[in-house]
């Protein structure tokens, strides 16, 4: 063999030896959380993040809260298991509630979006096509990913200190990996709104700041679920 290919037989062996050792610390660093913070990790945006208009930020939240209705309707009809047809259920109950009151929020001042936009549809399209098991698997995945994305979406309109207090609430109540109900278990814990003197901003983040525990606590049903269907 010559110099050069056992130069490259070297370089390559460093390489993968590299990539096994980053997969490790990142396995580690997962297996190193405790299952009662959960919820506190919630929402990639994190509280403080740059806010969007308030008209984006309804239009964004909107597709979000219709696609999860669409989404669930089906999976009322289509879920395998009681769970999830059970779930499905509370979804539309819960989102068309969260969907009335925004509306009223922002009547006469933010344009609401009149259907889904391509992403949202092509979500449901490919789901519609599943049956069985394989139904319920994505549906649950859909679930979990689009709760993820509404928390994110949620955190940025809310008081950072606030929020931090009831991830810590969260995390010291949850003594199973279930998530406590915020409204039956957690009264005492309030997540409180951006302050703002813009009348309409201060009606959209006291929104985010009701919907908030509710949409952590579907997060956390959901993988619950996804977590049974694998």
């Amino acid at each position: 063999m010559s110099r050069t290919s056992l130069l490259w037989v070297a370089f390559s062996a460093a390489i993968i030896a590299s990539s096994g050792c980053s997969q490790t610390e990142r396995t580690e660093t997962r297996s190193s959380e405790q299952p009662g913070a959960r919820p506190a990790a919630v929402g990639t945006g994190g509280a403080g993040a740059d806010v969007k208009s308030d008209g984006d930020f309804v239009h964004d939240v909107a597709l979000k809260n219709s696609a999860d209705i669409e989404l669930s309707r089906m999976a009322f009809d289509k879920a395998t298991t009681p769970a999830i047809k059970a779930f499905a259920q509370k979804m539309v109950d819960d989102h068309r509630a969260a969907e009335s009151q925004l509306k009223s929020a922002v009547s006469g001042s933010i344009d609401w979006p009149a259907q889904l936009d391509d992403k949202h549809k092509e979500t449901a399209d490919e789901l519609a096509k599943k049956q069985g098991a394989d139904f319920d698997r994505e549906y649950v995945k859909a679930m979990v990913e689009g709760h993820q994305d509404l928390a994110a979406k949620l955190e940025t309109r809310l008081d950072v200190k606030s929020l931090a207090d009831w991830k810590t609430a969260v995390a010291g109540r949850t003594q199973t990996k279930a998530m406590p109900d915020p409204k039956a278990e957690m009264p005492d814990i309030q997540v409180r709104p951006n302050q703002s003197s813009n009348a309409v901003t201060m009606k959209i983040n006291q929104w985010a700041a009701e919907i908030y525990p509710v949409a952590q606590k579907h997060l956390d049903t959901a993988r619950t679920l996804e977590r049974a269907t694998k």
